[in-house]
């Protein structure tokens, strides 16, 4: 977007104001007896209106209820600031925050366990619907190959290929969210996209990117394997923001031909991008195209210097910090973008957040957690 200083300044004071305006009422600090709940202040309560469908189960909430809105995202020590942003910016904008559901991916040896990570959420967001579930890295770290940048071999960023094999059968569709971002719309519009002709899943494309530059020359030389796009017409997209169909996605055994292009990735160095590039592999070309406003990514820069980005054209329902630098990170370095300004707004975090590990209480309350072994 081509934009004089002044006026571009001018534009995210005020995207600044119409996003925070009557923000900040209700907000209390958490209290946590051993401190593990106390890096964040208490989210406001955010209530269904009228118009929201009831929950036969006011006293317990199920997976299993239809009304629900599933929201998917991993949760972890490194990236929980940011996560603690994301949840409330679905809860602030939600026109029916009561009927969404999170489903938190936890790593199964993160210096933060799923029970403080567990802990950390409720004292958070009292009333939230939610549950941990454990991720176990071994489940895919034979299968990680190194990448450009040393935070993208993270096992946990591979969690959103075993979705179907994590989350209740009963959940048979669900929003893949990553923890750098903010929802700045409703999510339930979000919800609502129609996955057309038995695609799987559904996402903003970018058809007028360079699409042969997530591939190493070793793919694009090799006649066999460079043949999977022959029969389609592949545009980019972030996988950082899904509506996933969970029901074709077992049924379809994707992960197995995700896992299958990691294993060739193995053998042949074919990307160099950490888990997107098996997601393009497979679905490529046959993809839900969603409206551009709900993943404005890439406002961390790109993945080696984390660069300043500025919005692209057109309208914003989501905002994302994929990409090296993080807002909280430059917030707190007090050298921020200028788009940092509208995440802060969402952030409830206030001071000392796992500087050492060591502060972690084995002795947390055991809050919304359910085991999952693969």
């Amino acid at each position: 977007m081509i934009m004089r200083p002044f006026f571009y300044a001018a534009a995210v004071l005020l995207l600044h104001f119409l996003l925070t305006a009557t923000f900040c009422d209700g907000i209390r600090t958490i209290g946590g007896g051993d401190g593990s709940g106390s890096w964040f202040l208490e989210a406001p309560e955010y209530r269904n209106g009228v118009e929201c469908p009831v929950s036969t189960n006011k006293v317990l909430v199920s997976s299993c209820d239809p009304d629900l809105v599933h929201v998917a995202m991993t949760l972890d020590s490194e990236y929980l600031r940011g996560s603690i942003a994301a949840v409330h910016s679905v809860l602030r904008h939600a026109s029916c925050p009561e009927n969404v559901f999170f489903h938190f991916i936890a790593a199964e040896f993160d210096p933060a366990s799923p029970r403080v990570l567990s802990k950390v959420v409720r004292s958070t967001f009292p009333s939230l619907n939610f549950k941990i579930y454990i991720f176990r890295e071994d489940t895919v770290i034979n299968l990680i190959s190194s990448s450009i940048r040393q935070a993208l071999e993270n096992p946990l960023n591979y969690a959103r290929n075993y979705l179907g094999d994590i989350l209740d059968l009963c959940v048979d569709r669900v929003i893949y969210l990553d923890s750098d971002l903010v929802v700045v719309d409703d999510i339930h519009k979000l919800w609502n996209t129609t996955l057309t002709n038995s695609r799987v899943i559904g996402a903003p494309e970018y058809c007028h990117a360079n699409f042969t530059k997530y591939f190493t020359d070793a793919f694009w030389s090799d006649p066999v394997i460079s043949r999977v796009f022959h029969s389609r017409k592949p545009c980019y997209f972030n996988t950082g923001v899904m509506v996933m169909d969970l029901v074709r996605w077992r049924e379809g055994n994707y992960r197995k031909r995700i896992e299958n292009w990691m294993e060739i990735q193995r053998k042949r160095r074919i990307y160099e991008l950490g888990s997107l590039p098996p997601f393009l592999l497979v679905f490529a070309g046959n993809v839900e195209s969603i409206d551009h406003r709900w993943n404005q990514h890439g406002l961390g820069g790109d993945n080696v210097r984390g660069s300043c980005r500025s919005l692209h054209a057109g309208p914003v329902s989501l905002l994302h910090w994929s990409g090296k630098g993080k807002p909280w990170v430059r917030l707190d370095a007090r050298n921020p973008c200028p788009l940092d300004h509208l995440w802060k707004p969402y952030d409830l975090y206030k001071g000392n957040l796992i500087k050492d590990h060591s502060s972690f209480s084995s002795s947390s309350t055991f809050l919304g957690f359910s085991s999952y072994l693969l």
